[in-house]
């Protein structure tokens, strides 16, 4: 069931990141959607399990299939380091650390925001979604 559970939020996941990449893709050679993709990942997963275990109970499937499976395929790390290796290739040097310094600093920073907005809203009564 957890395989089943993983697979199927993680073809949504790959999905939405397929119809944002489309529907942005990249300014001047600058993998925008990509970066947003990652940032706003970083955001959600921080937020989704500080939440998940705190404020509300989520079903250990439900918390399993949309942190590993429908962010894990939302989000992409082998896509970054595609996108800095031709940013790289291009002699886009400038390009490459500005894409690089925004992801992982703005993906700490996120997932730090995440955790925060989930522990502020941990303060309000348990709640109960997808319960067992």
């Amino acid at each position: 069931m957890e395989v089943a559970v993983v697979a199927l939020m993680g073809f949504a996941g790959a999905l939405l990141r397929y119809v944002i990449t489309e529907m942005t893709g990249t300014i001047h050679g600058f993998p925008v959607a990509t970066l947003l993709i990652n940032l706003s990942g970083c955001l959600v997963l921080g937020w989704f399990y500080t939440i998940s275990a705190h404020r509300m109970y989520v079903h250990p499937l439900m918390r399993l299939g949309i942190g590993t499976g429908f962010l894990g395929a939302f989000t992409t790390f082998s896509t970054f380091v595609v996108e800095t290796w031709k940013l790289l290739d291009a002699g886009l040097y400038d390009l490459t650390w500005l894409y690089v310094l925004a992801t992982v600093l703005g993906g700490i920073i996120l997932g730090f925001i995440g955790v925060s907005l989930g522990r502020w809203q941990s303060r309000y009564r348990l709640r109960s979604i997808w319960s067992a």
